[in-house]
């Protein structure tokens, strides 16, 4: 599929998506975002749906300028993915065991390590770089000295929500590794805090939407924003790295009959922002819910806890700033799938996958998703498909 283009207030509306099947929240959302000074250009993926300030699924181009709101509170949240030698064959027939095991090596929901993981002590985990950006803390915002601790604990932490585990297979029966996390509180209270002093400045009064309040370059504001954003955009990539490592750990001891092998690891964030150059100029690229999709690049676009992941490779369409979805994109909000779903709705829509099927998990039902298929059919111009994963087993927390 080939984008259709919008008319836009300052600049047009790209979108990979059927206008009709976006909310009309969503619609007003794009048409606020096109209205900012500064902006330059903005792509819409399929899997575009409301979100604060700016919908989930945008990729916001801008000259001189960046929303924090934009990019979310979950700064760096994003996907890992590993190939594993192992096949079908290898996996036992009850996978209860190989579940209750990583959710043991890897807390999830709200939990933390009891010591802060010690990354030395971890087989084949890759240290280069670890301290120095432990010691950039210093410079963080006063506001989150104090979590110093408790952002160390967290370090290799799942969270909530829709973050998870998966063990997956390919078409060729492979079995991957794949997770998706974030930057967890410390990235939290990061946003929080700058998109609270953006709010404030008076360059912002006049904006249609207080949550898309800037900060503009060459100000002491955006320098300070800029900081905290690729430390915390740092930090979710270390936690992925983190607990990789440690889900590869359980494998390993899993299944050391087998000797797994693991292939280099894929990552890559979606809640971002980052330095690139379009028609000769220098833009601050806020992915909002999107992937960099670069000409040969690799990307991870999941669909939900029943549905498939796959695994991509971009082609570098311009048009979208080398963007593609980040996944399947939500149909309805947490509340109404709650109330139009049952436990054993979930129970027959994850059929098949080691998993929770409670009502703590009932707002993460395949039905609260849009269908991947279609997303990933509207976005052929974007990616092409390497691997089709389904997942075996998935922890929430």
């Amino acid at each position: 599929m080939s984008y259709t283009e919008l008319p836009g207030v300052r600049v047009p509306i790209r979108m990979w998506a059927d206008p009709a099947s976006v909310e009309q929240g969503a619609m007003q959302q794009l048409r606020n975002v096109s209205s900012l000074p500064w902006i330059k250009g903005l792509a819409v993926m399929p899997d575009v749906h409301y979100g604060k300030g700016a919908t989930v699924g945008s990729v916001i181009a801008m000259h001189g300028a960046v929303c924090p709101a934009a990019v979310g509170v979950d700064i760096g949240c994003g996907m890992s993915a590993v190939r594993t030698s192992l096949r079908a064959g290898d996996l036992p027939g009850d996978l209860s065991r190989l579940r209750t095991k990583v959710e043991q090596a890897i807390p999830v929901g709200r939990g933390l390590h009891a010591d802060p993981v010690d990354p030395g002590a971890i087989h084949g985990f890759r240290t280069a770089g670890w301290s120095d950006f432990w010691t950039r803390f210093d410079g963080l915002a006063d506001d989150v000295k104090f979590r110093a601790e408790r952002a160390a604990q967290q370090m290799g932490t799942l969270g909530g929500g829709n973050h998870y585990i998966e063990v997956s297979l390919d078409a060729d029966e492979a079995l991957w590794l794949t997770l998706h996390s974030g930057s967890r509180n410390i990235g939290k209270e990061l946003a929080e805090h700058h998109i609270g002093i953006a709010q404030g400045l008076s360059h912002n009064k006049g904006l249609v939407d207080r949550d898309l309040a800037v900060f503009v370059a060459d100000t002491p504001q955006m320098a300070a924003y800029r900081s905290d954003l690729y430390w915390a955009q740092e930090y979710a990539k270390w936690n992925r790295a983190v607990m990789m490592t440690l889900l590869r750990e359980v494998v390993r001891k899993e299944f050391k009959k087998a000797k797994p092998v693991f292939e280099p690891e894929i990552s890559c964030h979606h809640n971002y922002v980052a330095e690139e150059r379009y028609d000769g100029m220098d833009l601050l690229v806020t992915r909002k819910g999107a992937i960099r999709a670069g000409s040969g690049e690799y990307g991870i676009i999941p669909g939900s806890m029943g549905t498939a992941t796959y695994i991509v490779r971009g082609l570098g369409n311009t048009a979208a700033f080398n963007s593609a979805s980040h996944g399947a994109g939500r149909r309805m909000s947490r509340g109404a799938a709650k109330k139009r779903f049952t436990t054993r709705d979930l129970a027959e829509q994850t059929r098949g996958v080691e998993c929770r099927k409670d009502s703590g998990v009932v707002d993460e039902i395949p039905s609260a998703y849009k269908p991947i298929e279609q997303v990933m059919d509207q976005q052929r111009d974007l990616v092409e498909v390497v691997a089709k994963l389904k997942q075996v087993v998935c922890v929430k927390g």
